[in-house]
């Protein structure tokens, strides 16, 4: 695993949440629950996409096809 994946979820937490922090106090609550919605879908997506190519490696590496 790379390090620079574990900074990319990092950056994108940061992110949401400063998002969040702006809008809740522009007294824009949905939004600010949206944008935290949204970054967590991308982390998930992100996380997903790596737990995808690991079952890839396993199978590759137990030769079940």
């Amino acid at each position: 695993m790379d390090v620079n994946l574990i900074f990319k979820i990092a950056s994108i937490g940061i992110l949401s949440a400063v998002l969040h922090t702006v809008l809740a106090r522009s007294g824009k609550e949905e939004y600010a629950y949206l944008a935290s919605l949204v970054g967590v879908i991308i982390v998930l997506g992100v996380v997903i996409n790596l737990i995808s190519k690991l079952f890839d490696n396993i199978k590759s590496l137990f030769q079940l096809y």
